[in-house]
């Protein structure tokens, strides 16, 4: 057996750094017969960790409290959705990597949408409505800023979005949140869904470089009729062409003089097997790069897609209306990821450099979560469950 200074990380310090992080900003206040404040957020934890929800990760506790208390004492000590929003914002830089502040990064703005098939609580705000996608058109919706820099995907900030909401407002959200954590903002990597006169309009006043997926759109071509609008700039070269783009600014039409990048991209049909050519438009400002380095960067923005993957192994289970317990779910993935980052940043070499070495192989995000669960479960007596014992298959089956 392995003494314990062979370790330089152990389960104990995981699950504490996690335990710190999520104390300490969010603050949940409860004192009840049979939960604390303490026992709540170690029964959110292995929740978490095991994917699973409040009923089935209170139900392999020996030691811990009924589901229904859980949701007693969370429907308590929850705050007001914005200031839940504002909390979860503090969790996720409790504590920022050096390394993150040292120069400019390349800043990543995405919106996630988590499919719902229900009924709203209380406002038919709290429902996103979008294209369909696992069978519903339904969603609860969140924004969030990300470092992308070479495997760098630390999110710096978390938003919720309501329906209707303009997407300008959830930028200058999360542009503000940003600015308060001292992170300097090199250029932004933002999803198509932005791509408006009214966000590039407002990006453009605020003096940030920024690459968007640019929208095809304008009149075919048709006999004689030429294509118009950004379709006619598809049909051309690799390069740069300016371009006038026409939209609504709260219901006045408005315009904006814009770049568009054109650049080729070549790929295999799954199909047929055969090479084919595509090409790809960005609007861009403040990115001095050719139309090739400007599609491979925009390529590092999809990293932000593996962070919500990841965000989805450690989001606790739920079929709630409730926005705000929704987004506590969200925000409490968010934070064991940051934590898993943060942990890699410690152990990095070249600590001191702008560009520490990284080596994620030594804790994967699953082991880590593997490890704080089972530190909760000793607490909680998670072991001293040997199977299905009498009184649960009497209560569950007494009225069948």
């Amino acid at each position: 057996m392995r003494s314990r200074t062979d370790y330089i990380l152990t389960k104990e310090e995981v699950h504490g750094y996690a335990n710190h992080w999520l104390s300490s900003s969010l603050k949940l206040e409860y004192e009840g017969t049979k939960c604390t404040a303490s026992t709540l957020l170690q029964v959110l934890l292995i929740a978490a960790s095991r994917m699973a929800s409040i009923f089935a990760a209170c139900r392999d506790l020996a030691d811990g409290p009924c589901d229904q208390t859980i949701r007693n004492a969370l429907d308590e000590s929850l705050p007001e959705i914005s200031e839940l929003q504002r909390r979860l914002n503090l969790c996720l830089v409790t504590k920022l990597p050096k390394a993150l502040l040292r120069r400019s990064r390349r800043i990543a703005i995405d919106l996630t949408l988590i499919p719902y098939h229900g009924q709203p609580q209380s406002d038919k705000k709290e429902i996103y409505r979008s294209a369909p996608k696992s069978g519903t058109t339904h969603f609860h919706a969140y924004a969030t800023a990300a470092v992308v820099h070479k495997g760098h995907r630390y999110t710096l900030a978390l938003v919720h979005v309501e329906h209707g909401e303009k997407m300008k407002a959830v930028v200058q959200k999360l542009l503000k949140i940003i600015r308060s954590r001292s992170v300097k903002i090199r250029f932004l990597l933002l999803d198509k869904g932005f791509f408006s006169v009214e966000v590039i309009s407002y990006l453009k006043c605020a003096g940030h470089g920024f690459i968007i997926p640019a929208m095809v759109r304008g009149r075919k071509p048709k006999g004689r009729k030429k294509a118009t609008g950004l379709r006619s700039i598809q049909k051309k070269k690799n390069g740069y062409y300016r371009h006038t783009l026409r939209g609504k600014i709260e219901g006045k039409d408005r315009s904006a003089k814009v770049t568009i990048c054109v650049a080729s991209k070549q790929y295999k049909h799954k199909k047929t097997g055969q090479r084919k050519t595509k090409k790809l438009m960005y609007v861009i400002s403040k990115v001095r790069q050719t139309p090739k380095e400007i599609r491979e960067i925009y390529r590092t923005r999809f990293g932000i897609e593996t962070s919500y993957r990841q965000m989805h192994e450690a989001r606790i289970k739920t079929c709630t209306r409730d926005p705000a317990l929704r987004l506590l779910f969200v925000g409490i993935a968010l934070v064991l990821r940051n934590v898993w980052v943060w942990l890699h940043f410690q152990l990095a070499k070249d600590k001191s450099t702008d560009e520490p070495k990284l080596f994620l192989k030594l804790l994967r995000f699953r082991e880590m979560l593997l490890w704080i669960g089972q530190v909760v479960g000793r607490m909680l007596g998670a072991d001293q469950i040997q199977g299905i014992d009498r009184e649960t298959y009497q209560r569950v089956t007494e009225n069948v």
